[in-house]
């Protein structure tokens, strides 16, 4: 027995602007990339790397809204939504290693500094300020109606600070020489990257491992079940998500004597929508709990 409701700012996600955002990053880390080989700056390749989980950000909003418009089939019940889950999962993997060795080259550059083309690094770090703003402002109007639009501004917000430290370096190089500073810059954004990335990678995987969706707690949810009339217990509770915006939830309840289970279920569907905002949900209702029990449970 179970509810269908549609959660979602995915469908009143602007595509449009999420693609404006996405060509513009996508074009600069680009850009970025190229010009520290060319200049010789670690700090702008180690800005290119953080403008790359902005683009890569950006493309799995896109994907999300994409395949969140596909139905599910005969060989996919739940649709294609994983994917999203999936492809942050490997972006975060794919950027822990880009960190670490970002991180090795400031070591090894401490040591043997390189020459290094201060305002060639320091120009295009100003046009990253630029691609940046721009890339707020596209996203800005939306950023509250959507949390896959607000994700990809704070990341954006986050590369604008991230562009003003690599101006900043830029400038004291040219002014003074000191080529540790190119080093510096690549180990603070190197730093930047790690916890956003390692909080992406431990979000992906505890979705991948269905656990329990953040802000609930099962004891909560069991309480919240068991205190609805007519319910003696509750087991094989079980409380996970397809992706952050589709929790789901399975149980058996074992009914009280006398009591209606039709009744009952509706009235645990609406408890559970009302305090937890849980929509998608199987309920399988017992007169004699299923551990024990010799027969098959209808439900």
């Amino acid at each position: 027995m179970s509810g269908e409701h549609q959660h979602g700012d995915i469908k009143s996600t602007p595509a449009s602007r999420l693609w404006m955002a996405l060509g513009l990053t996508g074009f600069y880390f680009l850009v970025e990339l190229i010009g520290g080989f060319v200049t010789g700056s670690l700090a702008l390749i180690s800005d290119a790397m953080r403008m790359l989980t902005d683009t890569m950000s950006l493309a799995i909003a896109l994907l999300a809204i994409h395949l969140g418009r596909r139905p599910a089939d005969l060989l996919r019940t739940y649709g294609y939504a994983r994917f999203e889950i999936l492809a942050a999962a490997f972006n975060a993997l794919l950027l822990l290693g880009v960190a670490f060795y970002i991180l090795y080259e400031a070591y090894a550059r401490l040591f043997a500094p390189e020459q290094i083309a201060s305002l060639g690094m320091l120009a295009i770090a100003v046009v990253g300020l630029v691609v940046n703003l721009a890339s707020m402002r596209l996203l800005k109007s939306h950023k509250d109606e959507s949390l896959n639009v607000k994700g990809a501004y704070l990341e954006v917000w986050a590369d604008m600070l991230g562009s003003l430290g690599v101006i900043l370096g830029g400038a004291v190089i040219w002014l003074t020489g000191w080529l540790w500073v190119d080093s510096l810059v690549a180990v603070g954004i190197g730093f930047i990257i790690f916890p956003r990335t390692w909080r992406l990678l431990k979000e992906s995987l505890h979705i991948l491992l269905e656990g329990v969706p953040p802000g609930m707690v099962l004891s909560d949810v069991e309480a919240a079940i068991v205190a609805v009339p007519g319910v003696a217990s509750v087991h094989d509770l079980h409380l996970w998500a397809i992706t952050q915006s589709k929790p789901s939830l399975t149980a058996h309840a074992v009914l009280a004597n006398g009591a209606d289970p039709e009744v009952v279920r509706i009235a645990i569907a609406a408890i559970l929508q009302e305090k937890f905002d849980l929509h998608h949900t199987t309920l399988q209702m017992e007169r004699e709990s299923c551990l024990s029990a010799e027969t098959v449970t209808i439900h």
